[in-house]
């Protein structure tokens, strides 16, 4: 388990993040727009904004260091790789047997590193970053709305493949989104926020059939029918 004890965020003496919740195996971080759901993933990678000013304790088995034991998986894959470079050249690693190992892991034939990034098709791309993800050999790996761009079924496909992974490498992970349909269907538990601060948390069917604010209930209502949440 990895503890965020507290993660504070402010800009010119105002906060804009104060927020504590554990990662426990499949983690959700769920909140609209504005909520502070990027913040938190920009904090927890060191990649905030310059003049902001950050306050991150944590309490973890690992040192938190982006590159090593955290990889990243970004929302966009289109934007996430240079259409001018062959997807063997966006690895670390020159190896294309190990390359295309890792490409086999996630279900993609090794001959498409040699393709260009718009050769691919959307969940071919959004493979191939959790692929470059996975070189790094993670023990925690953070997601940013990696469902938000792919169609229902491409969607449905790549949830059961992050499950898949996380369960034969063991590593943690926080799902940052606002779409509860994955959330649900990948994460155990959940941390809801709302202008910076957390609403409610806890075990993802629990807060999903019952939840106790409003807004996670406004949340939850716009995401599924009723008949299905509550049952």
């Amino acid at each position: 388990m990895i503890r965020i004890k507290r993660l504070h965020i402010e800009h010119n003496g105002r906060t804009l993040v104060d927020i504590a919740f554990d990662i426990t195996g499949a983690t959700a971080l769920v909140g609209q727009s504005g909520s502070g759901k990027s913040l938190t993933l920009k904090a927890l990678l060191g990649m905030l904004p310059e003049g902001m000013r950050c306050r991150l304790d944590t309490e973890s088995p690992f040192a938190l260091r982006r590159g090593e034991t955290v990889a990243f998986v970004p929302q966009n894959p289109f934007t996430a790789l240079s259409p001018l470079t062959r997807i063997a050249a966006h690895f670390d690693a020159a190896d294309e047997a190990a390359i295309a190992e890792l490409f086999d892991r996630v279900g993609l034939d090794a001959a498409l590193m040699r393709r260009f990034p718009p050769e691919l098709s959307g969940g071919q791309l959004q493979r191939v970053v959790i692929a470059i993800a996975l070189s790094h050999a993670p023990r925690l790996l953070l997601l940013d709305e990696p469902t938000t761009a792919l169609d229902p079924e491409t969607r449905r496909v790549i949830i059961a493949l992050l499950d898949r992974l996380r369960e034969e490498q063991g590593f943690s992970m926080l799902f940052v989104t606002h779409d509860i349909v994955s959330a649900k269907a990948l994460c155990r538990d959940v941390c809801v926020i709302k202008q910076g601060k957390v609403v409610e948390k806890g075990a993802m069917q629990t807060v999903m059939k019952h939840p106790k604010s409003t807004y996670t209930r406004t949340l939850v209502e716009a995401s599924f029918a009723a008949r299905e949440f509550r049952r």
